[in-house]
């Protein structure tokens, strides 16, 4: 059974920075087979991508709203992703989810049917 077990949010004042990770166990494969999303919703909103990673880190995608203040990255020795975020502004307020799929080496911009998913983890910038 596929697990995804997020943490790492929290409250935060703005140009704060918080840094979510999003455990993986019961994967098929290592962990660098997957692409890894991430994804917010906030309050009234629907969910929206705001990155990933392909698989095999062969690049990367950031959302306009969050490029230059985010950043994606993994440790498949460790089953581990994680989503770095600074300069946080308040309407980066919303819960968190990490993702993971198996896709395409040349595909995770847009995708949004992953097949497993994190718990949710809020992060509420506010000051």
């Amino acid at each position: 059974q596929v697990q995804l077990v997020q943490s790492g949010g929290g409250l935060v004042q703005p140009g704060g920075s918080l840094r979510l990770s999003c455990v993986a166990s019961g994967l098929g494969y290592d962990l660098d087979e997957y692409a890894i999303g991430w994804f917010r919703q906030a309050p009234g909103k629907e969910r929206e991508g705001i990155s990933c990673i392909k698989k095999e880190d062969r690049g990367t995608w950031y959302e306009d709203s969050v490029k230059g203040r985010f950043t994606i990255d993994r440790d498949s020795a460790k089953n581990m992703a994680f989503l770095q975020m600074n300069d946080l502004k308040p309407e980066d307020t919303a819960v968190y989810y990490c993702a993971v799929d198996l896709l395409s080496a040349l595909y995770c911009e847009g995708h949004s049917g992953y097949s497993y998913w994190g718990q949710g983890t809020q992060v509420t910038v506010s000051s």
